[in-house]
C-alpha cells in the first residue's frame, strides 16, 4: 500500500485538463511583514471551471503553513468545507506569518481525489 502522501496529485499529473480543474491555486503576496495580516485566496479550477454537481464537486480545501526553522511542521491554518451545487471552490481569508514560510493548499474532489500546490512567502 502507498503512503497517504503518495495519493496526493500535483500539477505534474499527466492529464492536463484534469490538472487545470483540480489543482488549488494560491493567490498571496510574495513578501509580507512579520505579524501583519494579509489576504490569501485559494481557487480550484481557475483556468477551467470545476463542475459543482452532486456527482462531481470539490468537497473541501485545507490550508497549511510550513514555517522555516520550526521543529514540527506543518501548521494547520484552516479547513473550508463546501456543499455541492451551492458552495464554489474559492476561499478568501486573512492570515499572519512570523517567518519565511510555504503555504500549502490541498483540495478534495469527490471523483478525482486529493490535489496540492504551494506558494513560498518571504517575511521581512
Amino acid at each position: 500500500m502507498p503512503r497517504f502522501g503518495d495519493l496526493i496529485r500535483t500539477s505534474s499529473f499527466e492529464e492536463k485538463n484534469t490538472v487545470e480543474k483540480h489543482t488549488p491555486i494560491i493567490e498571496a503576496p510574495d513578501k509580507v511583514k512579520a505579524g501583519e495580516e494579509f489576504t490569501v485566496t485559494v481557487v480550484v479550477g481557475k483556468e477551467i471551471k470545476h463542475p459543482n454537481t452532486w456527482e462531481h464537486h470539490i468537497k473541501w480545501i485545507q490550508v497549511f503553513v510550513e514555517e522555516e526553522g520550526r521543529a514540527y511542521n506543518p501548521i494547520h491554518v484552516g479547513t473550508f468545507d463546501m456543499g455541492p451545487t451551492y458552495g464554489e471552490p474559492v476561499v478568501t481569508f486573512k492570515m499572519k506569518l512570523n517567518k519565511k514560510s510555504r503555504i500549502w493548499a490541498i483540495s478534495y474532489c469527490n471523483l478525482h481525489g486529493l490535489w496540492e500546490s504551494f506558494k513560498d512567502v518571504e517575511v521581512e
